[in-house]
């Protein structure tokens, strides 16, 4: 049971309740809403995630699920499943990834190195020169950098849902809700 009650939408100011208005019916997005200032650029920079980033929509959900599977995200990995699968991970990374099994060699270099970063990331405040050198192997500057935009973005809406108990659904269910990047293939 969540933590709090939904917000009156009538006590919204009218930019975030015409803002609100356009979006699906999501537990997040309303719990969320008990900040009028932050709702709306909290959901842009995520719809930014989906449109702006150099970073392939495979990469992206490999650090969205690999974030999850380390906060304990269950919202964030049953909304984000549906998308990787979209975007192209496969059923074994996808399970690799939700069972931390971020050295597995069935991971390609390039997944491996993605994931154990990110990982990282999410469980410590620095990352080991071993790590970073070997993400840096397959991601340019400009990615590695997305990498940690994404990893905290999922990281907060992911604390959001845990520690105010957000009832988990999948909203976007198998909607493809991927962006524009380059390639889909691999990191």
């Amino acid at each position: 049971m969540p933590r709090l009650t939904d917000p009156d939408p009538a006590s919204f100011p009218d930019e975030v309740a015409t803002f609100l208005g356009k979006l699906p019916p999501d537990p997040m997005v309303k719990m969320m809403s008990h900040s009028t200032g932050t709702v709306k650029p909290f959901v842009e920079f995520a719809r930014t995630l989906f449109t702006s980033l150099e970073l392939p929509d495979r990469a992206r959900e490999l650090v969205v699920l690999t974030v999850a599977a380390h906060t304990d995200g269950t919202f964030v990995a049953a909304q984000h499943d549906p998308m990787a699968r979209s975007a192209g991970v496969d059923e074994r990374t996808r399970q690799l990834v939700r069972d931390r099994q971020i050295d597995s060699p069935e991971l390609s270099e390039a997944d491996r190195a993605l994931v154990r970063f990110t990982a990282e990331v999410v469980r410590h405040p620095r990352v080991s020169d071993e790590v970073f050198d070997e993400a840096r192997r397959f991601l340019s500057d400009r990615e590695l950098v997305e990498v940690l935009q994404a990893a905290g973005y999922y990281w907060s809406f992911g604390r959001i849902a845990t520690v105010l108990n957000v009832e988990v659904t999948k909203v976007y269910d198998d909607e493809p809700v991927l962006g524009t990047s380059r390639d889909t293939t691999g990191v």
